[in-house]
C-alpha cells in the first residue's frame, strides 16, 4: 500500500522518467523499487543513515533485477555534510522528517536547499499535531505545528505549502483512525522566489 501510494503520488504531481530524484531516508527501498524501475538509468539516488538498511536495499535491487538501472545508494550520518555532487528535480522524504529531532531536521533542510534545482520540489510528510514524542526503532517520532516548519524552511531560503492529509491524498492507513490520519500531512517545499 505504501509503495503504491508513493509512486502514484509522485507520478500524479508530475515526476517524469528524466528527472533527477533524491529519496531522503530511502530505507530498504520499499518505495524506491518502483521509482528506480520508472526513472531513467542513473536518475535515482537514495540516502540513509543506516548501513545495514542500505545493504538490504542492495539485495532488494538484485532480487528485483534493477541493478542495471544504476541507482546510487549513499550512506550519511550527518546531513550537514552530505554532498551528492548533483542537484535534483524532485526530493522525497516519506515518513522521514517525523523521525528527526530539530537539529537533524535543520541539517536535512540545509541538504535539501543545497541539492534542489532552482525549479525543483521537495515533498515531505510530517505529523502536524501536539502529541508527545515517541520512538520507533531507535528514532524519535515527533509532531510539530505548521508554523514550526514554515520557519524552519525559511531559514534555508525555502517555502512550503500544505497539500493536505495523507488520507485525503489516497494513503489510507488500516490501523489508524480518520482523526489520527488527518494529522499526517504532505508538504510541498520549493525555493523562495
Amino acid at each position: 500500500m505504501k509503495r503504491r501510494f508513493q509512486i502514484g503520488f509522485l507520478k500524479g504531481v508530475g515526476l517524469l522518467p528524466h528527472h533527477q530524484f533524491l529519496d531522503l531516508g530511502c530505507g530498504t527501498l520499499r518505495g524506491g523499487i518502483p521509482l528506480i524501475e520508472y526513472l531513467d538509468v542513473g536518475h535515482y539516488t537514495g540516502i540513509d543513515v543506516r548501513p545495514a538498511v542500505l545493504e538490504e536495499g542492495c539485495r532488494e535491487l538484485e532480487e528485483a533485477g534493477l541493478v542495471g538501472q544504476a541507482p546510487r545508494l549513499l550512506g550519511c550520518k550527518d546531513l550537514r555534510e552530505f554532498d551528492a555532487g548533483r542537484r535534483f528535480d524532485v526530493i522525497w522524504a516519506f515518513q522521514v522528517l517525523i523521525h528527526m529531532h530539530d537539529s537533524v531536521l535543520d541539517g536535512a533542510l540545509g541538504a535539501v536547499a543545497k541539492h534542489l534545482e532552482p525549479s525543483g520540489i521537495f515533498y515531505a510528510t510530517v505529523n502536524l499535531d501536539e502529541r508527545p514524542e515517541g520512538t520507533w526503532q531507535g528514532f524519535p517520532i515527533v509532531s510539530r505545528k505548521i508554523e514550526f516548519y514554515q520557519q524552519a524552511v525559511a531559514l534555508h531560503g525555502l517555502r512550503l505549502d500544505d497539500l493536505g492529509s495523507l488520507n485525503s491524498l489516497g494513503h489510507v492507513h488500516p490501523r489508524l483512525s480518520e482523526k489520527q490520519q488527518s494529522f499526517q500531512r504532505m508538504l510541498r517545499i520549493t525555493r523562495l522566489k
